[in-house]
């Protein structure tokens, strides 16, 4: 059964930060506020955890398309190949805010992830998600919680995503409610650029 925490945008509280972030480390599963939908999320170095979280959203963990969470762009290194110029200026133009850029992996993937040329890279606009992940010390692989409502695809009232989800993850963080846009996915390993799917980030340069 999931323990749901309140945690404020502004001075969260660094003893609930850390009781989170050691869930993370022990492969628990968090849902936790994004600068666009609250995400189910887990450490990228617990296999465990993202089998988990695979076996939940009824996918094979292989074929999963997770992102991988940054606090910054000093973590593009840790899984993805080196980034050409305009590639990185893009990148470090648009982070942090509400977008998914997929770029080209290297060979420090996850292991279920060894064979993927590509890994979806996310820095989001919010002080908690990237406060978590800076206490963590390196990504969080996250998926958005979709509602199974065809009307409503996703949940913003975390009294509501605890409701249908506590019994899948083991926290889920009230940081009241949360945006119903995801964000949006340009796959930068093509020349030009594609928009896989338009969200809550503007675009200018496609």
């Amino acid at each position: 059964m999931a323990e749901l925490l309140k945690l404020y945008s502004e001075n969260p509280h660094p003893r609930t930060l850390d009781k989170v972030v050691d869930v993370l480390k022990r492969g628990g599963l968090i849902i936790y506020p994004t600068d666009t939908v609250y995400a189910l999320g887990c450490d990228v170095k617990n296999t465990k955890a993202m089998e988990r979280i695979a076996r939940i959203k009824g996918i094979k963990l292989e074929r999963a398309q997770f992102s991988f969470i940054c606090h910054n762009l000093s973590h593009l290194s840790d899984y993805t190949a080196q980034l050409d110029a305009s590639t990185f200026k893009l990148v470090k133009r648009y982070f942090p805010g509400p977008y998914t850029f997929i770029l080209p992996s290297n060979k420090a993937l996850p292991h279920p992830f060894k064979k993927r040329k590509t890994v979806g890279i996310r820095v989001p606009d919010h002080p908690i998600a990237l406060e978590l992940v800076r206490r963590l010390g390196n990504p969080i692989v996250s998926t958005s919680i979709h509602d199974e409502d065809d009307i409503v695809e996703y949940t913003t009232d975390p009294e509501l995503i605890y409701e249908k989800w506590q019994k899948n993850a083991d926290i889920v963080i009230d940081n009241g409610f949360g945006g119903n846009i995801a964000s949006t996915v340009i796959d930068l390993t093509q020349n030009p650029p594609v928009l896989v799917r338009e969200g809550k980030g503007q675009i200018d340069f496609l």
